[in-house]
C-alpha cells in the first residue's frame, strides 16, 4: 500500500500519474485560433494586452510560438503562451511575463492536472523543463495564483526573482523630500510636456541613456515600439517633455486595466539637468493612471535578479512605491 503524505500524494512523480483520469487536455494553437485565443486572454482573470496575438507574434521569426490551450471536455479554460528554447518549454522567452492564463471557468482544482498535462506534452516533445514567468499579482483583475500553488506542489523551484517598484496610487507613501523639490523645479523650468507619437526621437535617447549607464540596449528597436504602438494606441503611450521643438526627455508607459507600467524612461544630460522626467512621470500619474491602481517603474534587478541598483531602487521608492517581484520557475521533468 502506498504511504501518502499530508497533501494527498506521495511525490510529484504519484501525483501526476493520479491526474491521468481527470478531462483536462491540451491543444496547440494554431493561427486559425487567433479569434478564440484572444478572447480567451480578455475575458480572463490575469490576461494582458502582452498576451494577445498581435503583440506577441511581431517578434515570432525570433520567438517561435508553441503556446497551448488547456481544455476541460471541449471547453478553453486556460492557455498558456509558450516558445521552445534550449530543449525547455518557455512561458514565455519574449515577454516580460508570460504565465498561464487563466478564465473564471478555470478553478483551483483544475491547477494540478492541468500541469500534470503540460509536463506530459512536454515529455511527449522532447523537451525536459519549463521556465515559466509568472504574472506579478498586480496585473490580475482578480485572484489567479494557482498555477505557483501546483508548480511548487509538483516540483519547480523558483530560480529566478526580480525586484519591482509599485506605487499603489490610492494609498502611496507622499514623495519623498528631495523628489518634491525635483517636481517644483521641474514646474519652474516651462517645459511643455504633452503625448508624442515621435518614438524614433525618444528611443535615440533610451538607447544613449542604456548604452552610457549600463552599455546595454533597448529590448525594442524604434521600428518594433512603433508598431506596437499604432497596433495599440490605447495601451503604448509616450509622454515627452519638450522645450519648444527639442525633446529632452520622456516615458513609455504600457497600460493595462490594473497597471500604468514604466517601460523606458530616458533623458538627455539636459532633461536630467532641468528634471524632464520629473515632468513627465508626474503627467503620467495625474492624467494617464485614473483607472488603474498601480504604477508600476519596473525591476532594479540585473544579472538574472542576482544584483540589486540600490541607487535606482531608492530613486523610484522617492516617489512613494515599494517592492514587487517578478518571478521564474523551472521545473525540470
Amino acid at each position: 500500500m502506498m504511504v501518502r503524505n499530508r497533501h494527498g500524494f506521495s511525490s510529484a512523480t504519484d501525483s501526476i500519474s493520479d491526474m491521468r483520469q481527470s478531462t483536462i487536455t491540451l491543444r496547440r494553437y494554431s493561427a486559425s485560433d487567433a479569434a478564440a485565443w484572444d478572447e480567451c486572454v480578455s475575458s480572463s482573470r490575469n490576461g494582458t494586452f502582452l498576451h494577445l496575438r498581435s503583440y506577441m507574434d511581431y517578434h515570432a521569426n525570433r520567438f517561435p510560438d508553441a503556446s497551448l490551450f488547456v481544455l476541460d471536455g471541449d471547453r478553453i479554460i486556460a492557455a498558456l503562451p509558450a516558445t521552445i528554447r534550449d530543449g525547455g518549454l518557455h512561458s514565455h522567452a519574449g515577454l516580460s511575463y508570460g504565465g498561464l492564463i487563466v478564465g473564471r471557468g478555470f478553478h483551483g482544482s483544475h491547477a494540478l492536472p492541468a500541469f500534470a498535462a503540460i509536463s506530459e506534452w512536454c515529455a511527449g516533445n522532447r523537451l525536459d523543463r519549463l521556465i515559466y514567468k509568472a504574472i506579478p499579482h498586480i496585473y490580475h483583475r482578480m485572484p489567479a495564483e494557482e498555477d505557483l500553488y501546483a508548480l511548487v506542489r509538483l516540483g519547480a523551484r523558483l530560480s529566478r526573482r526580480d525586484l519591482s517598484t509599485s506605487l499603489c496610487l490610492s494609498e502611496k507613501y507622499p514623495p519623498a523630500k528631495g523628489r518634491k523639490a525635483c517636481i517644483t523645479k521641474a514646474g519652474r523650468e516651462a517645459l511643455t510636456v504633452r503625448e508624442t507619437g515621435d518614438y524614433a526621437a525618444f528611443m535615440r535617447i533610451e538607447a544613449e541613456h542604456l548604452r552610457e549607464k549600463h552599455g546595454a540596449v533597448p529590448t525594442h528597436s524604434a521600428d518594433e515600439i512603433a508598431l506596437l504602438a499604432a497596433r495599440f494606441p490605447a495601451n503604448i503611450r509616450l509622454v515627452g517633455a519638450y522645450d519648444q521643438d527639442r525633446l529632452l526627455g520622456g516615458v513609455i508607459v504600457y497600460l493595462t486595466d490594473c497597471v500604468c507600467h514604466a517601460q523606458y524612461i530616458g533623458a538627455t544630460e539636459e532633461g536630467k539637468q532641468r528634471c524632464a522626467l520629473d515632468a513627465c512621470l508626474q503627467h503620467v500619474m495625474t492624467h494617464l493612471c485614473n483607472e488603474v491602481r498601480w504604477f508600476d517603474f519596473g525591476i532594479s534587478t540585473t544579472d538574472a535578479g542576482r544584483v540589486l541598483d540600490e541607487a535606482l531602487l531608492l530613486n523610484k521608492e522617492s516617489w512613494g512605491g515599494r517592492s514587487v517581484v517578478y518571478d521564474h520557475y523551472e521545473w525540470v521533468f
